[in-house]
């Protein structure tokens, strides 16, 4: 039986693509964001819009690789790409979106194969399941896109 996992995964794909109750889904809102304005920081100790979109990459394909069970061979090396530097040459808007996108199909895709038990197994890493684990991610991807939605105002 799945039916918490199915639960689950509706959530985030209203959050993503939907409906959601607090406005527009992350797709629609990442698609308005301005890209000229992706590597500017309002302020020196605040994040630029490309820091955090690929912050939300990162946890997304955390998720993603706990759930396929995949080895962390560099705990250090992976924990730093938790707030990345960025490189202009390497990362912008595009290939953020298409990395965010990429990784939640996969999360999706995943969950679909697994039944309302594996919610209870604990995240390799960590100290907490995955029904823990992908609530909180939901939780996140509305926390970030709130920061985004703002910061892409405050510049525009």
């Amino acid at each position: 039986m799945n039916t918490e996992i199915q639960t689950i995964i509706s959530k985030l794909q209203d959050v993503l693509s939907g409906q959601p109750w607090y406005g527009k889904p992350v797709y629609e809102l990442l698609d308005e964001v301005n890209h000229d304005l992706q590597y500017v920081k309002p302020t020196l100790e605040s994040h630029s819009l490309i820091d955090l979109l690929y912050h939300m990459v990162t946890w997304a394909e955390f998720a993603q690789k706990r759930i396929e069970k995949e080895p962390i061979q560099n705990m250090e090396a992976f924990n730093a790409l938790d707030w990345r530097p960025i490189d202009p040459d390497l990362h912008d808007w595009q290939k953020g979106v298409a990395a965010l996108k990429t990784s939640h199909q996969k999360i999706v895709a995943l969950m679909q194969t697994k039944d309302d038990a594996f919610l209870n197994e604990t995240v390799d890493y960590r100290k907490y399941n995955f029904r823990y684990l992908l609530n909180g991610l939901i939780q996140h991807n509305v926390y970030h896109l709130g920061q985004i939605a703002y910061v892409n105002k405050l510049l525009a």
